[in-house]
């Protein structure tokens, strides 16, 4: 196999530029793994919580047809400091997506995870440092605090993770402090990457992708010793080539899953992963600040090298490492003790177009620099079940510590105006960037948080949650001459949940619950602004939620209405305020069903949302809410071609106001995509066959980044995989 690569920037990226065969050929050296038909004395494993792998899988373009358990609700579930327990069993908001249906929907960017989730709006482009950008019930989520993997903390901008490497994603709706600490209110994401199986497994796929890019992955795991001592579960992932909405792309990535079950009661884990990602001649964002009037520029391609040349990339490295001892005292207390380090960093050459009016004409500003954070984090546990008298507890407490290093750039100029020209017509700016960037140390950021949550079941039906969260918090700013600029601290911060759940059977749950959270106020990065450099007080949010969530054999189904008041902070004339509150109410949906031959899946979420109490913007909508937004998902399985699956999905979104002030508007619009899978045996190997149109239309609009920035959709485009097992 070949592929026409496009022409590398005057620049290279850092890091490797393997060919598509010569990058499987080193993985297969590396891990021994067998590339011809020779067969492997082992089964097919189980991977873990999924149940043993039948001759035949059906799989398909949707969530729900994916996993015939649908939303999963039994599936444990990552709560930080409550613990892991079963979506089922926890009284907040939450969605689980399987690795399995990451593959069948050839997930590229951070919106296509939960493009079946009406509460989540899709702000993310894969290859630009906007990757990072999800709105959760109206709320954007926190690029420095709200990502995990694994449960551990990593700064989410500018990076695209390896999803074929995933176990499944984690994304908890509304505020987190309690869980995890300091965060905006929106949510929190885990990535749960891919753990040791119990029996012996591997597999190998080839992709291919539209405009032209190929990509390979392995995927490799099982037990070794006496009684299956040791685990592990390897996965290596190459790309490159031409994606539909970039000039070029080169990723590699690896992952590392160890366990070692010491003894009976105690069980070392270890979890690494590690990628190089680089991308050339992505997307631009456009800024709509300058703009008079309330008209907007028509529609745009976002197809590649419409806008950006091989002058412009994105280069990033992830690391996180972190390991872990738990022992079981008795079977029924269990001690924990787990400690990560993570470091990204990123060199950016992108640009943002400021467009001035209707007709599409705009400034063409060029960002260049380089930018990095280091996270180092341990937390100790204690989880247990007692009794007192007739109630029975479930008990959680811990501590937890995490320093967060940010570097950026040093000198002027890294923001300047390269020229001007209109949004239909080729731009011919071009800017390579100059080297010798070295970058200083702008922040560091301290938390230490001790925590505790009991859940007392009165009955057999009845329970109550109480839990809350101490925490310190420190911020260190500095000069570019490294001398401190200004110290911001604020200690003894109280983060309460509280929950009331009811059982009307085992399998459905009803709940009420209340949380708070805090988050460091913005700190003022525009230097145009009469208060530049302050750091802003802390804004308090709080949400209100009632639900329910009920797994019945062949359909499942989630509900819930919410209430959630934050501060407000945005540009209030030549100041960067805080200024009131933003109001978000809403209430959402969430059901799957199979019938015979038939998968359906749909969800819903209405959105009411204001500004209030404030000097300004007083009853506008916030900007980036949708006030309605609709997905939903249809899947077919052929009984005349056993293992053949085709389906449908799409995801309507309402329109959202750009800016605060309320006076422009982004149009709703939907969005199709079509997939089909065929699953079968040959010579004693299972074969998947997947392929994924996504954006069937090829539907152009204006889509919501953050207030003030929007970006074209991305053009129709065709996923192509092919994967053995043995």
């Amino acid at each position: 196999m070949t592929s026409s690569l496009p022409t590398q920037p005057a620049q290279p990226a850092p890091g490797s530029r393997l060919r598509p065969l010569a990058a499987l050929a080193r993985l297969a050296v590396v891990t021994g793994f067998p590339l011809c038909g020779t067969a492997l004395a082992q089964t097919p494993a189980a991977l873990p919580h999924t149940g043993t792998l039948s001759p035949v899988t059906i799989t398909g373009a949707s969530l729900a047809a994916a996993d015939p358990r649908g939303q999963q609700l039994e599936k444990p579930f990552a709560n930080g400091a409550l613990g892991a327990r079963a979506q089922l069993d926890t009284p907040y908001s939450t969605t689980i997506v399987s690795g399995e249906d990451l593959a069948d929907r050839q997930v590229t960017k951070l919106g296509d995870i939960f493009a079946l989730d009406a509460s989540v709006t899709d702000n993310s482009n894969a290859n630009s440092a906007w990757n990072a950008y999800l709105t959760v019930r109206g709320v954007p989520l926190d690029w420095q605090r709200s990502f995990k993997i694994n449960g551990m903390p990593y700064v989410g901008y500018g990076n695209t993770l390896p999803y074929e490497q995933l176990e499944q994603v984690e994304l908890l709706k509304g505020p987190s402090a309690f869980m995890y600490g300091f965060a905006t209110p929106g949510g929190t994401l885990n990535y749960v990457t891919k753990k040791p199986p119990e029996q012996f497994f591997a597999s190998i796929d080839l992709g291919y992708r539209s405009g032209h890019a190929w990509g390979e992955h392995i995927d490799i795991g099982g037990r070794a010793g006496r009684d299956g001592m040791f685990g592990y579960r390897l996965n290596l992932t190459h790309e490159e080539g031409k994606p539909s909405n970039a000039v070029g792309l080169n990723r590699n990535a690896v992952s590392l899953g160890l366990e070692a079950r010491l003894t009976r009661a105690l069980t070392w884990t270890f979890d690494g992963i590690y990628q190089d990602r680089n991308a050339w001649g992505q997307t631009p964002t456009f800024a709509t600040y300058a703009i008079k009037g309330k008209q907007l520029p028509g529609f745009v391609s976002g197809r590649a090298g419409v806008f950006a040349g091989p002058d412009q990339h994105l280069y990033t490295n992830l690391q996180l490492y972190t390991t872990g001892l738990r022992y079981a005292l008795n079977p029924d207390w269990t001690v924990s003790a787990r400690y990560s380090f993570a470091k990204q960093w990123r060199n950016r050459n992108e640009t943002t177009y400021v467009l001035q009016d209707a007709a599409g004409n705009y400034d063409d500003y060029r960002y260049y620099g380089i930018q990095g954070h280091q996270f180092n984090y341990v937390d100790a546990m204690v989880e247990g079940k007692f009794r007192t008298g007739p109630f029975a507890h479930q008990f959680v407490a811990g501590v937890s510590g995490q320093k967060q290093l940010n570097r950026y750039s040093r000198g002027t100029g890294r923001w300047f105006l390269l020229g001007t020209g209109n949004i239909f017509q080729p731009s011919t700016n071009v800017f390579y960037t100059p080297g010798g960037l070295s970058t200083f140390r702008a922040s560091d950021i301290v938390q230490k948080a001790a925590f505790a949550s009991d859940t007392v079941h009165l009955t057999e039906r009845w329970s109550v949650l109480a839990g809350v969260r101490y925490t310190n918090f420190s911020q260190h700013s500095y000069n570019r001459g490294g001398t401190v600029k200004s110290v911001y601290s604020k200690s003894g911060v109280i983060s309460p949940t509280a929950a009331l759940m009811f059982k009307p059977t085992p399998l459905a749950t009803l709940y009420a619950s209340y949380v708070e959270s805090l988050e460091p106020g913005t700190q003022v990065t525009d230097p145009s602004l009469a208060n530049f450099g302050q750091q802003l007080n802390p804004v308090r949010s709080r949400q209100y939620e009632v639900g329910a969530k009920t797994e019945q054999g062949n359909w499942t189904g989630t509900a819930a209405l919410f209430r959630l008041e934050r501060g407000a902070q945005y540009r209030q004339g030549n100041y960067m305020a805080q200024d009131g509150l933003e109001v978000y109410q809403g209430v959402e949906l969430d059901g799957y069903t199979r019938i015979g031959q038939w998968d359906v899946k749909g969800s819903a979420m209405a959105l009411r949302t204001r500004y209030a109490r404030g000097a300004q913007n007083d009853g506008n909508r916030v900007a980036g809410a949708p006030s309605f937004v609709l997905a939903g998902a249809v899947g077919y399985r052929l009984p005349f071609v056993p293992g053949l699956r085709i389906g449908v999905d799409a995801k309507y979104t309402g329109s959202v106001k750009l800016r605060p002030a309320g006076d422009i508007a982004l149009g709703g619009y939907t969005v199709f995509n079509a997939g089909a899978s065929y699953t079968t045996r040959l010579a004693g190997r299972d074969i998947t066959l997947r392929a994924v149109l996504s954006n069937l239309t090829n539907k152009r609009y204006w889509g919501f980044q953050y207030a003030d920035y929007m970006q074209p959709a991305d053009p129709r485009a065709i996923s192509l995989n092919a994967k053995i097992s043995y």
